[in-house]
Order: structure tokens, then C-alpha cells, then sequence
């Protein structure tokens, strides 16, 4: 008998069985040498390509995520911007406020004879905003917990400053107006020859109370206006003679008689050392002066009061 030649080792065939052991069926799988050789070869050149279509699958999914990342930073970065913009723009403003401010009430410093018209009239132009009730820092504290919620807080926070700041603003634009309507130059070069209060009457000798004050000079030198306002008459008036009266507002009426002749009209409006009219001695005069008044509220005021400014 012929004896039978060894299988080639890639032609061995393999079975490989499994058995449930619920069902208790098996199955079984039977292959070759050669078969499993060439499903290892390619298990192992399959292992890099799984790995590197999982590698840059991955890839693609971190690169989506930067993008997406990426955008919501630069939508919250463009919000940030125009955030700071506008609070640029408001500090600005604010700035340009306070500057403006500050400037005004240096060029409003001596407003001595406005005190005094204040005081007397009981009128209190009461400046400045005053502290902020609201505690900048603790409310900044517990804003931090987002950019949001800080650049929210620190534009509430410019809004009241601002609304402050308006609000000393109208008090700084009223005591300008009244500085500008205080009597407060001389109305005429010249000497005082008569004084406010009790005096001796120059034409009946008995005794009388003279109302304002007289400056004697020249015939024909020209008489001021001591403040902004309205000329309210420019006419003959009895014992005034030629009278100029000029309303100032906030009750203020400056008086100016026996003018030779007038350099303005009724109804025109004056500033601070505006010619109204020029010396003479018409109406009940002695000689040749001004006599220059002050009202306020319709009482008589001794204009002297006022005067803060060397005697022209």
C-alpha cells in the first residue's frame, strides 16, 4: 500500500466550533491554513487605516468644535467691542461734561456781589451732585460674574453719574445767569458825592431818605449798564429826569437818572457795560451826576452792596 504524502501546511483545513449554552445548538466554521494567513495580513494592514480614519475623524470633529468655539468668541468679542465703544463714547461725553464744568465754575469764582444778592434775597442756588448713595465697588463685585453684567453695571453706574453731573450743570447755568444779571461794576466814572439811607434833602433841608447813589462827573460821560438784561424804559419820569431802567431778571431793576440824553431804547436788550445813556442833570437834580438805583423784588437795595469792582 502506497503511503500517502504530508498536506501542504497552507492547504490544512481548521474547523472551529461554538456552542450556545442556552440552546445548547452549535455552529461550526471551517477554513483553511492559507485563508487565516491572509485574514491576518490584512487584519494587520487594516489595524494603521482603522487608525488613521479614527485619528482624523477625531481630528475633524476637534476642528468643528474650535470653529464653532471660534465663532461664539468672536460674536462675544464683537459684543465686548461695542460694549467699550459705548462706554468710551459715554466716559467721553462725561468727560468733555466735567471739563466744560470745571472751566465754567473757575470763570464763575468771584461771585462775591452774587452771594450777597443771594443772601439777600434768600435764594440758595445749591450746586454739586452731591455722593452717589449706591456703593460703586460692592456693586462691581457681585457683577463679575460675566463680561456682561460688569459692562451692564458700569453703564448704570456712568447714567447716574451723568444724571448728576446734568443736574450740577442746571445749577451752574442758573448762578451764571444770575452773575450775569448782579449789579456788580460801577454805572459812571466819577466821585460819590451822596450816599444810600437817611440824608438831609438838598432843595427843602428837611430830612429825607435818598434811595440809590450819586456819582458826580462831566456832563455828557457816558453811564453803563451794570448787568445783563431788558431795557424796561428809556423816558422822561418826573424828578428822575431822563431815566434809563434796565430789568435783570430774578427780580433785579437798575435805575439810571437824570441822563442828558439816552443810548438805548425800551425793550432792548444789554450786557454788562453797555452804554445806556450819558450824565446830565435833568429832572430834580443840583448839578450835574447820576443817580443810580437797585431793586430787588421792588425794595430798595444800597447798591454798594453790590459793587465788587474798583470805582471807574
Amino acid at each position: 500500500m502506497a503511503e500517502r504524502s504530508p498536506e501542504p501546511l497552507l492547504s490544512r483545513r481548521y474547523t472551529f466550533i461554538w456552542v450556545s449554552h442556552r440552546t445548547g445548538k452549535g455552529r461550526q466554521v471551517s477554513v483553511t491554513a492559507r485563508t487565516l494567513l491572509y485574514s491576518l495580513f490584512a487584519l494587520i494592514f487594516a489595524i494603521p487605516v482603522l487608525m488613521t480614519f479614527a485619528v482624523r475623524s477625531a481630528a475633524r470633529h476637534e476642528i468643528a468644535e474650535l470653529r464653532r468655539t471660534t465663532q461664539a468668541l468672536e460674536v462675544e468679542n464683537a459684543s465686548h467691542r461695542a460694549a467699550t465703544a459705548e462706554l468710551t463714547t459715554q466716559i467721553e461725553s462725561l468727560q468733555t461734561l466735567t471739563s466744560d464744568l470745571g472751566t465754567r465754575v473757575e470763570t464763575t469764582a468771584d461771585i462775591t456781589a452774587l452771594d450777597r444778592l443771594e443772601n439777600l434775597s434768600r435764594v440758595q442756588a445749591a450746586g454739586g451732585p452731591g455722593l452717589l448713595r449706591a456703593s460703586a465697588s460692592s456693586r462691581l463685585s457681585s457683577a463679575l460674574r460675566s463680561p456682561e453684567d460688569t459692562f451692564g453695571v458700569i453703564r448704570d453706574l456712568l447714567g447716574v453719574l451723568e444724571a448728576r453731573l446734568r443736574h450740577f450743570q442746571g445749577d451752574v447755568e442758573r448762578r451764571e445767569a444770575m452773575l450775569a444779571s448782579t449789579p456788580s461794576i460801577w454805572p459812571a466814572y466819577g466821585w460819590l458825592s451822596g450816599g444810600f439811607g437817611r440824608r438831609r434833602d438838598p432843595f427843602t433841608g428837611g430830612v429825607d431818605f435818598h434811595q440809590g447813589l450819586d456819582i458826580s462827573t462831566d456832563k455828557g460821560k457816558p453811564v453803563y449798564a451794570t448787568a445783563d438784561g431788558l431795557v424796561e424804559t428809556a423816558a422822561y419820569s418826573g424828578a428822575y429826569g431822563n431815566l434809563v431802567a434796565v430789568n435783570h431778571g430774578f427780580g433785579v431793576v437798575t435805575r439810571y437818572g437824570h441822563l442828558s440824553r439816552f443810548a438805548v431804547r425800551s425793550g432792548q436788550p444789554v450786557r454788562r457795560g453797555s452804554v445806556v445813556g450819558y450824565v446830565g442833570s435833568t429832572g430834580r437834580a443840583t448839578g450835574t451826576h447820576l443817580h443810580y438805583e437797585v431793586l430787588l423784588n421792588g425794595r430798595f437795595l444800597n447798591p454798594l452792596q453790590l459793587l465788587t469792582e474798583p470805582r471807574r
